[in-house]
């Protein structure tokens, strides 16, 4: 199957996110796509399960990837997140050479992707990642809202 445009691509890691909300995890998702616009792997929050800090959607995304492909470059590949990427997230994408990245929702207190840096697009790296925002950000953000108002 293809997903041509961002708002298909976005649904897939919104998808993700409902899951990691069902299992009380931060319901943040990803996918990445191919050159083609075929799906290679998603994934979603796994920090609690995995009581691993670095078991972020983003981060899950890119290990599998590697593995499928049997390569850690992720050239001409799509990312797409339901929530801004933190610098941790943003980094991987920048060393995967992800070539695109789509996110859903800003992150006000560690977005590396515009809203408190801009990692992948920073000129002194050596991947300069194009960034698309504000996809389905209505959606994500009702996912987030409901989880942290379950923790209140």
């Amino acid at each position: 199957m293809k997903y041509k445009s961002d708002i298909e691509k976005m649904q897939v890691a919104l998808a993700e996110a409902k899951k990691a909300l069902k299992i009380d995890e931060v319901p943040i998702g990803a996918a990445l796509f191919d050159n083609d616009d075929k799906l290679i792997t998603k994934a979603h929050n796994r920090r609690e399960i995995d009581q691993d800090p670095t078991a972020h959607a983003e981060i899950l995304v890119i290990k599998e990837a590697s593995q499928i492909l049997k390569t850690w470059r992720l050239e001409n590949t799509t990312l797409a997140i339901t929530l801004e990427p933190d610098p941790m997230c943003a980094g991987a994408i920048v060393n995967a050479r992800i070539k695109t990245l789509l996110y859903s929702s800003p992150n006000l207190k560690s977005g590396a992707a515009y809203t408190l840096y801009n990692i992948p697009q920073d000129k002194r790296l050596n991947h300069f990642v194009e960034i698309r925002d504000n996809i389905l950000s209505h959606e994500s953000e009702v996912i987030l809202s409901s989880f942290f108002e379950s923790k209140r």
